[in-house]
């Protein structure tokens, strides 16, 4: 289980930005917001990379809970894996925790830890985009919703390591939201 739960860390830190980023001769660290995730990889070298970032790094969410399912550990170990490969995206430690923000990842354990209710996190993404016509804070209500849905289907016991990784995701977030924020008063 120890080792289950390093190995997670540590395929959350295959940073495939800065492999695309690599492939291409740019470090994403230096463009635009430094990110090393799916968004910046698009914004700064195009749609191509941003699916291959965007796919890469939902791999290794499904990978590292599928390997849990595969060995039949019991689901809280499994859902605390699932934080550890956010937490290994978010803060890799041979970039000096400066990774991506998550979003990829978590949507990759999402589904394979429990397809059904991951859709919570999609409805609440789709029903407040049109209302808000902001992908950064209709992620929140996509978040939000996820929170619920767990804890209504009384999955807290065992997905409960899925609150701290949307918390991390939320604050790698925190100065999107002030920026949407600010973009939706002008």
């Amino acid at each position: 289980m120890i080792v289950y739960w390093i190995s997670s860390y540590l395929i959350g830190n295959l940073m495939t930005a800065w492999w695309v980023g690599k492939r291409n001769k740019i470090d994403l660290r230096a463009h635009r917001s430094g990110n090393l995730g799916a968004r910046n990889a698009g914004a700064v070298i195009g749609k191509k990379a941003f699916f291959m970032t965007f796919f890469g790094d939902a791999l290794k969410g499904v990978l590292v809970i599928l390997i849990g399912y595969y060995f039949g550990f019991p689901l809280w170990v499994i859902a605390f894996a699932g934080l550890l490969v956010i937490v290994g995206h978010l803060y890799p430690f041979w970039l000096r925790g400066k990774g991506g923000k998550g979003i990829a990842t978590f949507i990759g354990v999402g589904l394979a830890f429990n397809p059904l209710l991951f859709c919570a996190f999609i409805l609440g993404f789709v029903v407040f985009i049109p209302l808000l016509k902001s992908a950064t804070l209709s992620m929140f209500f996509g978040y939000l919703t996820y929170i619920i849905a767990i804890f209504i289907s009384q999955e807290t016991i065992y997905a409960w390591p899925f609150y701290i990784a949307i918390a991390l995701i939320l604050y790698r977030h925190r100065f999107d939201f002030q920026r949407a924020l600010q973009e939706r008063k002008k």
